[in-house]
């Protein structure tokens, strides 16, 4: 019988099955992937544990001022640390309008560039070097851009105040924030243009052929397909801005007041806790202080969770 007719296929098949060399794993290569599945899960149980200790070494370290303060240190108005009074209240508004309003000026400078990269220029010698660009500066240390911004920014910032008639010496809220976009910028980009690169090619070329132009694409069928993943990626640039402590330092001003503007000067969470934490005296002071990274640690890991939880759904559904 030959190949071609049926008894001659299954019988070259069964030849060809019993031909194929026998495999069988040895003990010791049982062994070595044995050890290495298990170090590999004991690494990750390993990090989660990491996660789960920081938040109960905080939580016991804050202990104090959570029976003292109660509840009214998340809405309290004053920090006296004199007269043991911790309300947390002007911090707080200070973080979010720091971190939004940073994030606010970044957004069109982060989509236009993940644009650059991953829609117009995706390989070649000029998204090489742009991306170098970015990554050199996502990897300046933040004290540099404190001082950058002081010697930069804050100038200019405090000319545009006294021609607005506001009397002030530059350090505030809006320098900070200016500061902080650029720095949030390069993650931004960097998960914007992740997001972007997976939209699936049959939508662009379907709205090419019905006529669209390339900026109606970008419009229409690229920025609204990745509304979420995008949406995600400055979810996770927002959790960069809520923790960022030495440029805010140098620049907003480290007043305890309620801010009244953007050009008032104010103090963050996390600048609250560089400033103060070596000066503090006594456990309820201390506890305090710490009770604010606790709280800024439980934001901070929830709006990272929710960001990586919305670029995984758009990952699987690309």
């Amino acid at each position: 019988m030959v190949k071609g007719e049926p008894g001659g296929r299954s019988l070259f098949i069964s030849k060809c099955i019993v031909s194929l060399p026998e495999f069988e794993m040895s003990n010791s290569k049982v062994i070595k992937n044995k050890i290495f599945l298990k170090s590999i899960n004991g690494s990750a149980i390993f990090v989660m544990l990491l996660l789960v200790g920081f938040f109960l070494t905080l939580l016991y370290a804050a202990w104090p001022a959570l029976r003292a303060n109660g509840f009214s240190f998340l809405w309290g108005k004053t920090w006296d640390p004199v007269r043991d009074n911790y309300g947390m209240l002007p911090f707080l508004i200070g973080t979010l309008i720091t971190s939004f309003l940073a994030l606010f000026i970044s957004a069109p400078f982060a989509i236009g560039a993940a644009l650059f990269l991953g829609e117009y220029y995706p390989h070649g010698t000029v998204s090489n070097i742009l991306r170098n660009i970015i990554e050199l500066l996502a990897a300046i240390p933040s004290v540099v851009y404190g001082f950058w911004g002081l010697f930069v920014i804050v100038p200019y910032v405090q000319t545009f105040e006294h021609k607005l008639n506001i009397p002030s010496s530059g350090l505030g809220i809006f320098s900070a924030s200016l500061v902080l976009s650029i720095m949030l910028i390069p993650y931004s980009v960097s998960l914007i243009r992740q997001v972007i690169s997976m939209t699936p090619i049959q939508l662009k070329e379907a709205a090419y052929a019905l006529g669209c132009t390339r900026t109606e694409v970008i419009m229409k069928v690229i920025l609204p397909s990745n509304l979420s993943g995008i949406s995600a990626g400055f979810l996770l640039s927002l959790g960069r801005a809520l923790g960022e402590t030495m440029a805010v330092t140098i620049l907003i001003g480290n007043s305890p007041k309620l801010p009244n503007s953007i050009f008032s000067a104010s103090n963050t969470m996390a600048s609250l806790i560089a400033n103060e934490f070596n000066e503090a005296v006594g456990s309820t002071y201390t506890a305090s202080l710490v009770e604010i990274g606790l709280l800024l640690f439980i934001v901070t890991t929830i709006i990272n969770l929710l960001g990586r939880m919305i670029i995984k759904k758009v990952s699987v559904k690309l």
